[in-house]
């Protein structure tokens, strides 16, 4: 492995990292600007309904500012108080020269503990001296019977 290779994974791991906390704290300028203009955002594992295929950064950032915890809200569209995704093992290859993929481990705990868990399989493009997701499918393995996640993934669908 070269310096400009560990750099590069180090610089992923940058991105990978920078979604989950933007994410968690519900910061929309900073979740979207990981992602390139033409990014794929896709999610599945909370049932036929519930899957998210999104193109193009303008669309991924209408549809994570829809998640917003709205202190006006009687009833927000997001239940949780808090959420922290927890990531783990992570692996990354290189495709090219300005390319990578990667699969990462995750668990997010709420309010009431371990809430939901899956992997992330990503696709990056280096832009600059960053790497942005090209292409990001979030697979959910399992969830609490009692998962906030998954309420608010309801109530998102019912708005």
């Amino acid at each position: 492995m070269t310096l400009d290779e560990v750099l590069a994974r180090e610089s992923i791991r940058h991105t990978i990292t920078s979604y989950n906390m933007a994410g968690d704290r519900l910061r929309v300028d900073e979740f979207v600007a990981v992602f390139t203009e033409d990014a794929i955002y896709e999610m599945d594992g909370v049932g036929g309904e519930g899957a998210v295929r999104n193109v193009g950064r303008e669309v991924i950032r209408k549809w994570f500012s829809r998640w917003g915890r709205g202190s006006k809200d009687a009833n927000p569209v997001n239940q949780a108080k808090f959420i922290r995704h927890h990531l783990s093992t992570s692996l990354v290859e290189f495709t090219g020269p300005d390319t990578a993929k990667s699969r990462t481990y995750w668990t997010a705990y709420t309010d009431i503990g371990p809430d939901h868990g899956g992997y992330y399989l990503d696709k990056f493009q280096k832009s600059g001296e960053r790497w942005l997701i090209a292409h990001r499918h979030v697979r959910l393995d399992w969830s609490s019977p009692n998962s906030l996640f998954l309420s608010s993934a309801a109530n998102l669908r019912q708005r």
